[in-house]
């Protein structure tokens, strides 16, 4: 069977991934809206940073890496270190967009993706060669290769604990999470061990009670992360994806960096680490040993997993869950050429979304053996 398809090349989420692989296909000479589309199903430019709660501001928040081609400081008034993330890097964002005429469809969510000349459900149907994506509201698109960039902010993670459902309190994961006084008076569990959970805790502990909970004992290092630190943990994580496991978190590769606030917490007691909990109560948390902590609130900030629940027709996972990855950097998916993933395992962070946004835009434009310019 043969097909036309609606346009050469999908790309899914206009974040800092999806924006990097708009601007190297654009680059590459492709046009938008004829040659490649970006869809994302947000309701204005930002991706998930204009959804960050309004005291993470730009003197807080790790790094904001410039996107290629434009940086995030020409878009900053003066004396902007105050201002909110959810405010600037949506503004940066956006501008970006217009700056590089990238034409991003939205809000446009994208429900599912299979490999068959199909209609809703995808039925067994005849393979077409193209990838059918039915989009929402009401529309789809046939299309020869794929840019999955949705990132992680859509499927926060909750781990499930015995007893949870009987919490007579409240339970929120940090994706949810607006401001501490919003707990002013209640004492407050925070579980997690990465960045997100420290700022935060820093935060509520200084209107509350906090109880400080993490699966593992937290390791802190003092000064500024060298380069290769942060290219060793990428690396481990690239291993694990090109093996076809789960990515695993940077995180625990890294360590937390003992920063000016963290000393500040450790002097303020704030940086007692508990263990897991063996169960949840109605009024509080309780350890194997018995010991129990009267909770009037949890706060998950135990991360997030990839959202990737509409490319599930495809079958890219395997038997433990992972994707096994193939390419440059990691972002093509071994089984299936057509498709890259940027967001998942070593290109998660701002900084590695760029890399692989131009490792992703020249490698799919090769695979599919589109006439390009030469590569920048």
């Amino acid at each position: 069977m043969t097909a036309t398809p609606d346009v050469d090349i999908l790309v899914i989420g206009a974040g800092q991934a999806g924006l990097s692989v708009g601007y190297h296909l654009h680059r590459l000479g492709l046009r938008p809206e004829r040659d490649f589309l970006i869809v994302d199903h947000y309701p204005a430019a930002g991706g998930a940073w204009q959804f960050r709660w309004p005291s993470l501001t730009l003197s807080t928040v790790n790094r904001v890496h410039d996107l290629p081609g434009m940086s995030f400081e020409e878009t900053l008034p003066g004396g902007s270190e105050n201002a909110q993330a959810a405010t600037a890097v949506p503004h940066y964002f956006e501008l970006y967009e217009k700056r590089f005429d990238l034409r991003v469809h939205r809000p446009v969510s994208v429900t599912v993706v299979c490999d068959r000349a199909t209609s809703l459900t995808c039925p067994n149907q005849e393979v077409d060669g193209l990838l059918h994506a039915e989009l929402k509201p009401g529309e789809a698109v046939k299309v020869r290769g794929l840019v999955n960039a949705t990132g992680t902010w859509d499927k926060p993670f909750i781990p499930y604990y015995r007893g949870a459902e009987t919490f007579a309190g409240r339970q929120l994961h940090a994706h949810d999470y607006r401001t501490a006084m919003e707990f002013d008076g209640k004492h407050v569990v925070v579980v997690g061990g990465g960045i997100t959970a420290i700022q935060l805790l820093d935060e509520i502990s200084q209107v509350t009670d906090t109880t400080w909970v993490t699966r593992r004992e937290p390791v802190f290092r003092r000064g500024q992360f060298a380069p290769e630190d942060g290219r060793a943990a990428v690396a481990m994580v690239e291993d694990r994806v090109r093996r076809g496991l789960p990515p695993g978190s940077v995180v625990s590769v890294t360590g937390l960096r003992e920063d000016p606030r963290v000393k500040a917490m450790q002097a303020r007691g704030v940086l007692e680490r508990h263990p897991m909990f063996d169960r949840i109560e109605p009024d509080g948390i309780r350890w194997a040993d018995g010991t129990f902590q009267r909770a009037d609130v949890i706060l998950w900030a135990t991360g997030f997993r990839s959202s990737l629940d509409h490319l599930a027709p495809l079958r890219l996972r395997g038997p433990g869950g992972g994707i096994k990855m193939a390419g440059r950097l990691a972002t093509q998916v071994d089984a299936d050429p057509r498709i890259h993933l940027i967001g998942y395992g070593p290109s998660a962070s701002t900084i590695g979304a760029n890399r692989a946004g131009r490792a992703a835009a020249v490698e799919l434009t090769s695979y599919l053996g589109m006439p390009t310019h030469a590569a920048e």
